[in-house]
């Protein structure tokens, strides 16, 4: 009676059982979120320039950071490094007209950079098959102002010169006067292998200016090496404009070649 008994009679064990049943009836199951191994590393903070500052690097000129941008150099055209220390531009007008004279310097430059050394290399050679006069001294030097010899040129060249170059400019003060908006400096509406995107016309335009500043400056490199040298450009650097074994035979011939 007593083990039957003791069968419906609740024991430590069945309470404690009947009572984890009923807590876990009666509470939600708590679970604990993963930490982040990142988060439990310290974060520095992020020290960010203040208005003022920033605004004081973005005002100075990249060509000279050691000086103030010019107020007219905006950044838009192309080839635009805050280049003015004498300040010229005082107004974007200003801008624009000294933009337009510095690419019509650049483009002339261009075309004499690459004439000069070839005047040099073809022009006895084409007198001598047409049966004139070379303009080249003996010494293979072009005509100009250090070098002498422009009383060789006929005055019609010079007519035409500067009759071409006339028409030309004309032309371009008329467009830079019209009241087209879309018109920036030194266009001329020639739109051959010209991008129709904006940024392949700003690759194009930066280009331009960028060989035109160097043509400029290779000019007048020109005229004084060989004013001061006495020889023509291609004979001071043949490597460039003759063939390989013809200059090593000169420069054997000359004893810098033992």
């Amino acid at each position: 009676m007593a083990a039957t008994s003791s069968a419906f009679a609740p024991t430590q064990h069945n309470a404690v059982n009947n009572h984890a049943l009923y807590m876990s009836e009666t509470e939600p199951a708590v679970t604990e979120a993963p930490v982040d191994a990142a988060a439990s590393f310290e974060v520095e903070p992020t020290i960010v320039a203040s208005g003022s500052s920033a605004a004081a690097v973005a005002t100075m000129s990249q060509s000279l950071p050691f000086l103030a941008r010019p107020a007219a150099l905006t950044g838009e055209l192309a080839g635009d490094v805050g280049f003015d220390p004498l300040g010229f531009a005082k107004s974007e007008a200003d801008l624009m007209n000294y933009r337009e004279a510095e690419v019509k310097h650049a483009r002339l430059a261009m075309l004499a950079a690459a004439g000069w050394p070839l005047s040099e290399v073809f022009d006895k050679k084409i007198a001598a098959v047409m049966g004139m006069e070379p303009i080249l001294g003996s010494d293979d030097r072009v005509p100009s102002l250090l070098n002498g010899g422009l009383g060789k040129i006929s005055p019609a060249y010079w007519v035409g010169c500067i009759g071409v170059a006339a028409m030309i400019d004309i032309f371009g003060q008329l467009r830079m006067k019209s009241d087209n908006k879309e018109y920036i400096p030194g266009d001329f509406g020639l739109r051959l292998g010209y991008p129709s995107n904006e940024e392949g016309q700003m690759r194009m335009q930066l280009a331009e200016i960028k060989n035109g500043r160097l043509a400029m400056i290779a000019v007048f490199a020109f005229a004084i090496q060989e004013f001061v040298t006495k020889q023509g450009v291609v004979d001071e650097t043949p490597l460039f404009f003759f063939p390989l074994i013809e200059t090593l035979h000169k420069y054997a011939n000359s004893g810098y070649i033992q």
